[in-house]
């Protein structure tokens, strides 16, 4: 069965964060006031697997092996079958 799969990856709270710093400071020149700002990278893919667990359990493989650094990113996976 195929499977849509989106892996939103974000700073562990805590890490310096320079390109939301930047960001944050630009938009305060353009006289936009915003707080706490952040980053976040979104990577979305269609994969097969036996069912949603399987591609679940897939998907933590490939952001612990490649997609992110599990020391300083956090990642959230959402998975859903093709067709919804």
């Amino acid at each position: 069965m195929k499977y849509h799969a989106q892996v939103e990856i974000s700073l562990k709270k805590g890490m310096l964060n320079p390109e939301a710093s930047t960001i944050q400071r630009a938009l305060a020149l353009l006289n936009y006031q915003v707080e706490n700002t952040a980053t976040m990278e979104i990577i979305k893919f269609t994969l097969e697997a036996e069912d949603s667990d399987v591609a679940h359990d897939e998907v933590v493989e490939m952001c612990e092996r490649l997609l992110c650094n599990p020391v300083i990113h956090d990642y959230q996976i959402q998975i859903n079958p093709v067709g919804d």
